[in-house]
């Protein structure tokens, strides 16, 4: 079992989320950045599916009640396993009773701790998520709150460093038009793609609130409400657009002018209040 002392700012269970539920209402959820959680199971020879713990802005300290094995990914933190260094991106061995202190991370967002054999909380709808729209799964952890291990992972521990590419200061998010661009005055999709916006303090699991050049509407009535997807670019009436990221609503009532690339979603759930990304026009598929 793993004993949280400290969750640090926030901090969730995930997996991969519960896909395919959106006509009984129930959003997919999941970790935000997949691409890390992925990379953090297969460190311990996990499936890639397997829960773990995504952490917002490092700050975890957990005491380990039996020996296992365990790796961080994501954004980069300083950790200490029992007072001594640990490394990012690499299985650490852990021993009964070790305490494993994460501090916060140099750049990006959200670390994923992955355990072998997983975070073996009850499952809610078929994943261990916690959706924090809809209160679905696991509450965010609080300090005293013990979580499970399961049983022995089927996969083998075949690397013993996986080192990541440095993450880009301002990232570049491909993004298809529609489906409401035509909503938009003409420039719109060009002042989206021709500056910098800033992440919002307002800004979490559900979705990221930019703030940048305003994206003007052409179209003034009201829309019905449609279906949202990850990656979607929501414009409020104000103008100033807002990403859609794991939690995302269902359904909304603004216009969507584009969609981010699921394979760039990973570079926008590690962008921290403050930084600042650009978008690109992509293609379709």
């Amino acid at each position: 079992m793993i004993e949280i002392v400290s969750p640090g700012p926030f901090a969730t269970v995930q997996d991969l989320g519960r896909p395919g539920l959106a006509e009984i209402g129930v959003g997919e959820s999941g970790a935000a950045d997949r691409r890390s959680l992925r990379l953090a199971n297969r460190l311990v020879g996990n499936q890639e599916g397997a829960a773990g713990v995504e952490l917002t802005f490092g700050g975890l300290v957990a005491r380990f009640r039996r020996a296992t094995v365990i790796a961080f990914a994501g954004a980069s933190c300083p950790v200490r396993v029992a007072g001594r260094a640990g490394g990012m991106f690499a299985p650490i061995h852990v021993r009964a009773g070790d305490e494993v202190r994460v501090g916060a991370p140099a750049d990006g967002l959200r670390t994923y701790l992955a355990v072998r054999g997983g975070v073996d909380v009850p499952p809610v709808l078929g994943s261990r998520a916690t959706d924090v729209l809809s209160g679905l799964g696991p509450p965010p952890l609080a300090p005293g709150r013990i979580l499970p291990i399961g049983g022995p992972a089927e996969g083998r521990i075949t690397v013993d460093l996986a080192p990541q590419p440095r993450r880009p200061e301002e990232p570049v998010l491909s993004v298809v038009p529609g489906p409401r661009d035509d909503w938009f005055a003409p420039e719109a999709l060009t002042a989206l793609c021709s500056a910098l916006y800033e992440v919002s303090v307002d800004s979490n699991r559900v979705g990221i609130r930019l703030r940048g050049p305003v994206l003007r509407r052409r179209a003034v009535r009201e829309l019905d409400p449609e279906a949202m997807v990850p990656g979607a670019l929501q414009v409020p009436p104000a103008g100033q657009p807002v990403l859609f990221l794991a939690d995302h609503p269902l359904t909304g009532g603004y216009p969507v002018i584009g969609v981010v690339a699921e394979a760039d979603l990973h570079l926008a759930a590690q962008a921290r209040p403050g930084g600042r990304i650009r978008f690109r026009l992509g293609r379709p598929g």
